[in-house]
């Protein structure tokens, strides 16, 4: 394999991953579930909660990304690549605003006090997510900010979506792991100061993408 494909291979799958993170890593009701079973069930029944959600958004990401893939022919123009990645950036950033402001306890989904198999910790926490199609604005507007839609690729853009819920998984695994380590002195305040944090980490990447993209800094990927 020729190197530049296996630098576009990780291109992707580093893409891929980080998309699979930000569409996790709000505290929205799965995630406070997550944290509650993590906190009241033990650790991997929060994990598995983690792997309902991923599996929710990665067939969201498929849906996606296939429907933006039929309209990329015509987006092809440098210019319309540079709106769309404006364009998902200011989307990005709003979307940490909102997340720094919000208090995701207004929508609390409480965990139960029986603790269930594994399978089926996994399955409602699958249908906790995928009962809030909004995840696919958030899906969009990743997908523009990083031009991860790159139908021309067929190769790349397999390894990515593939990478989104490794990335997703890894998220999920080191949130219990930190819960887990510190459930003695968490809180609700707790779950609110991850919030701020995240939203003010997509805040920041999001404004950074943004003034690259406006002064040329990051220019876009030669793929056609």
């Amino acid at each position: 394999m020729p190197f530049p494909i296996q630098l576009d291979i990780l291109d992707f799958i580093f893409k891929g991953m980080l998309i699979g993170i930000i569409a996790s890593a709000p505290m929205g009701p799965v995630g406070i579930l997550c944290i509650q079973r993590t906190l009241n069930k033990g650790r991997w029944y929060g994990f598995v909660t983690g792997i309902g959600a991923a599996a929710s958004d990665f067939i969201y990401a498929l849906i996606v990304g296939l429907g933006m893939s039929f309209i990329m022919e015509p987006l092809q123009n440098p210019a319309y690549q540079f709106i769309l990645q404006i364009s998902g950036s200011i989307l990005l950033m709003l979307f940490g605003i909102y997340c720094f402001v919000s208090n995701p306890m207004k929508k609390i989904h409480k965990s139960g006090n029986t603790k269930g198999t594994l399978l089926h910790n996994t399955f409602t926490a699958f249908l906790v997510t995928f009962s809030n199609p909004l995840i696919i604005f958030l899906i969009m507007a990743t997908f523009a900010q990083f031009a991860f839609v790159q139908p021309s690729r067929p190769l790349e853009m397999i390894v990515g979506f593939a990478s989104i819920p490794l990335g997703a998984l890894v998220w999920w695994y080191g949130l219990t792991w930190v819960i887990d380590k510190v459930k003695e002195k968490f809180d609700v305040n707790g779950i609110l100061i991850i919030n701020k944090v995240i939203g003010s980490i997509v805040i920041l990447f999001s404004l950074l993408v943004l003034v690259g993209t406006v002064f040329n800094l990051y220019h876009l990927p030669s793929y056609y």
